[in-house]
Parts: structure tokens; sequence; C-alpha cells
């Protein structure tokens, strides 16, 4: 193969690769009956009536042949969070159907549980394109789920997220407003939001948002210095004090190992543990209410943005706030 032809074909692909598409698992019986299935993204809609869908397999493939000579196939289209099986399936070989738990469909069909769709063929013919076969199959059976699918998109995953639709009603704000469009804003006012909810439990508690966020990370990792509180709640715009951790231990939340000392252990109390677990189980309905209006695709796609965004304007680590020793 020329380097010209080797640029031109890299080229191609990476046009290719510029529409997006679903990813899908094929899969199919060979003539001993045991299961065949790889990874594919050449999936599409041939006829709605009669119901007919296509996809293409590499003439290299290891699995043509069995595909060539099978009578049914099932196409499945992976949900989003199906990534690890997408990987399972495309590698040559290996026990791919290996503690897989499965449906059994037409033809002893293996079918794969969790996608977002799934045809079930009976392959009605087969056709020769360039360095691929395309086999085109007649739908006997299907279903589907509400799952958002899995997207490949210039040669990785991506996620389908609705496009956000304009506000039905007019808010009285313009479109491109400060309160609409300013990414601190938006971030600060969905913060304070969400954390009036968990305010009423912080006040039947007895507690501020300061001392919930230093019970928090105790509740995760016990035993911590006040110095390491410090640094960990810095980035959330919270300063960790003598005075902050003396205060918890007089409401018999914590207890402080040692004086006015950056390196001094705090460690949670029966009461300090149980109340985390009581706010820890107010925040994850919090959560769950929040996210009531997202689908799973939208929630995974927020909290990676959010932890890019904290990646990327991560300052460093604070200066020591030293506690001051009363007079």
């Amino acid at each position: 193969m020329s380097a010209e032809f080797d640029s031109l074909a890299r080229g191609f692909r990476n046009a290719l690769g510029a529409f997006a598409t679903g990813v899908t698992i094929v899969t199919t019986r060979d003539t001993a009956g045991r299961d065949v299935g790889l990874t594919a993204n050449s999936f599409n809609s041939v006829s709605l009536e009669p119901p007919m869908v296509l996809w293409s397999l590499a003439k290299t493939a290891a699995s043509l042949a069995v595909f060539m000579s099978a009578t049914h196939f099932a196409v499945h289209v992976l949900a989003a969070d199906q990534e690890e099986l997408s990987a399972r399936f495309a590698v040559r070989g290996g026990q791919k159907f290996t503690g897989l738990a499965l449906d059994r469909g037409v033809a002893g069909l293996a079918l794969l549980r969790g996608c977002s769709a799934r045809f079930q063929c009976r392959t009605a013919f087969r056709y020769e394109g360039g360095d691929h076969m395309i086999f085109v199959g007649a739908v006997e059976s299907f279903d589907h789920s509400t799952r958002p699918p899995l997207v490949y998109h210039g040669g990785s995953y991506a996620l389908a997220v609705p496009k956000e639709a304009p506000p039905a009603v007019d808010t009285g704000e313009p479109s491109s407003s400060f309160s609409q469009d300013f990414l601190i804003y938006l971030l600060g006012r969905a913060h304070f939001q969400l954390f009036l909810m968990l305010r009423r439990e912080l006040e039947r508690h007895g507690l501020s948002e300061d001392q919930w966020f230093v019970l928090s990370i105790l509740g995760v990792s016990d035993a911590r210095t006040l110095a390491e509180l410090d640094r960990l709640l810095w980035y959330t715009g919270k300063r960790v004090t003598y005075e902050l951790l003396a205060s918890l231990t007089a409401a018999g939340f914590v207890e402080l190992h040692g004086g006015y000392d950056p390196h001094a252990h705090v460690t949670l109390t029966a009461s300090g543990r149980t109340a985390v677990i009581e706010l820890v189980a107010a925040a994850k309905a919090t959560e769950e209410q929040a996210e009531r209006s997202l689908g799973s695709a939208e929630v995974h796609l927020l909290k990676r943005l959010l932890r890019t965004i904290i990646r990327e304007s991560d300052p460093g680590p604070p200066t020591l706030l030293a506690p001051a020793h009363p007079e």
C-alpha cells in the first residue's frame, strides 16, 4: 500500500468519523450451536414495511464464515452504560459470553440484556460491498427501552443528550442575559437552590454549612488532621480553623486529639457518625430529586463536565491556615 493511498484511506476514515453512529453488538450461532458475537457500528434501517435492517462485516473478520452460513442474527443497540460490553465484543477470540446473563430468541439466538433496543432477524440477503459483506435482515421480533444509546463519533465513544428545547413559558429574562448564560452564576445558583433543601436538615441537627463539610469528610475518612481537613475543604471556599473544630467538639460531634496544632487529629464521635449517616441520606435524596428531570446520559455528562472544570481550574494546594492561639 502506497503512502499516498494510506493517507487517503486515513482521511476518508476521519471524514466518515464525522457521522455519529450508534454502537451495536451482533450475535448469531455457528453450526455447532455455539454463540458468536461482535461489535459493529455499521447498522441501519432498510424498510419499515416489511421491517428490515442491515449491517456490514469486514471480509477479513474471523467470524465472517459463521455469519455467511447463519440463518438468523440479532442486533443489539447498546445503552450508554454498556461501553465495557462494546469493548469486550470488539476483540478477536476470547470468551465473550462468559458470565453474561442472556435471554434466548428466535433460532436460539443469544440476546444481551440492558440494551436500548434489540432486533431478531432472519438473514434475507447478503451483498458484497467492497471490502465488506452486507447483511440484510428481515426483522421477526424486536424490543426496546427508554435507556439512552451509546454513541460513536470521531473515533471515540460519546453520549446522546437531547438538545435543550426553548422554554415554553416566558420568564421575562432575555435568552442571552447574565442569568441564562454566565457559567459561574448558573453553578452558584444551582448549588444554592440544591443546598436549600439540605439546609433544613442541617438546622435540625444544629449544624452550619462549614460544620457539615467537616463531618462529611470525616464520614468518608476518619481521623484527619486539622491541616488535612483545611486542605480538602479549601476547594469549597471553606477554611478549617481550630475554632470551627472546637464548636463541633462542644456539640459532641467530634473529638479533637491535641491542642492548637495543625497536625492534631480529629475523629467522629458516635453522635457525629449518626448525624453523618442521616445527612448523607438527606443529601442523596436531594440529588435524586434534582436528577429526576435529567436522563442518565445527561447526569453522566453533567458530572463528567463538572469534573473537567474542576480539574482545569484547580489553583493548586492552599497555604496552610495555622490556627491562632487564643489570648
